[in-house]
C-alpha cells in the first residue's frame, strides 16, 4: 500500500536548500522561483506531501498547550478524517510539533510520530482535530507508516518536500520512487552550504541510483530535472 513518493525540491546549482542564501538573478527572483515550485507542485498532483519537523514549524508556530484532562488516547493512530481531499504529513519523531488549526492551507495535518511520545501530546493533537500515526518500533518504520496512509487514508501518491534530513532517510530507505528537482540560476557557495539532501557521514553513495526522465528549461532561468530513482 505504499504510495508513489516524488521527491520534489527546489535548489541552488550548489545544491542549496536556502533560497534566502541565494544570489540574485537578472533571470528570475526567489517569488518567481517559488511561484512555479508550487505550480508544479500541483501539476504533480499528490494526494499529500511530508517534510520534516523544522520545515513544519516553520508553518505551524503553536506553542505546547495539552489538554487539562486529556483521558484515554488511541494507539497507535487516530484519524480525526478520513476525507480530506489532501494531506499535510509532517514526521516529528520526538513530538515537538504543535498545532493551532488541524490544516496548512486547507490540507489536513497528519503527524507521524515516535513511540515513546508521551500521551499528553496525542491528547493535544486529538482536541486539536490533528491526525497520527504513532511507530510500532523504537526506530521508526518509514515504509510500515507510509503503507499505513495508504491503507487508512487511500494516499496514492506522496510528494516528500524536505528538508535535507527527511529527504535522506528516504532515500537510504529506498522509497523514493522519483527525483523532481528545480534548479535555480543562482549560487549559495558557503562553506557550511546545506544541500537539498543529506545522510550523515556516509552519504547515499552505493544505496540508490538515478536515471534521467526529463530536463525541461522553465521560465525566470529555472531548468525542471526528474530522475527516477531506484536502489543500487
Amino acid at each position: 500500500m505504499k504510495p508513489q513518493i516524488i521527491c520534489h525540491m527546489l535548489a541552488s546549482l550548489d545544491g542549496s536548500l536556502h533560497p534566502s542564501r541565494y544570489t540574485a538573478s537578472p533571470d528570475g527572483s526567489r517569488a518567481e522561483w517559488s511561484g512555479l515550485y508550487e505550480q508544479i507542485h500541483n501539476d504533480l498532483e499528490g494526494d499529500a506531501w511530508i517534510v520534516g519537523r523544522v520545515t513544519m514549524a516553520e508553518m505551524s508556530k503553536a506553542g505546547a498547550h495539552p489538554p487539562a484532562h486529556g483521558g484515554k488516547v488511541d494507539r497507535p493512530h487516530h484519524f480525526a478524517r478520513r476525507d480530506a481531499g489532501s494531506y499535510a504529513v509532517a514526521l516529528d519523531a520526538s513530538g515537538k510539533l504543535h498545532f493551532a488549526k488541524p490544516d496548512i492551507g486547507g490540507d489536513h495535518v497528519v503527524v507521524l510520530l515516535g513511540r515513546d511520545v508521551a500521551d499528553s501530546h496525542l491528547a493535544e493533537l486529538a482536541a486539536d482535530g490533528v491526525s497520527y500515526i504513532v511507530s510500532q518500533t523504537a526506530d521508526i518504520d518509514l515504509a510500515a507508516m507510509l503503507d499505513v496512509l495508504g491503507r487508512e487514508l487511500g494516499i496514492r501518491r506522496l510528494l516528500l518536500e524536505g528538508g535535507a534530513g527527511i529527504n535522506g532517510s528516504f532515500f537510504a530507505a529506498g522509497l523514493v520512487d522519483e527525483l523532481s528537482l528545480l534548479v535555480t540560476p543562482a549560487l549559495d557557495a558557503r562553506a557550511a552550504n546545506q544541500g537539498f539532501v543529506e545522510f550523515g557521514e556516509s552519504g547515499l553513495a552505493g544505496k540508490v541510483q538515478l536515471s534521467l526522465k526529463s530536463c525541461e528549461p522553465l521560465a525566470h532561468g529555472l531548468v525542471h530535472l526528474r530522475y527516477a530513482v531506484s536502489p543500487a
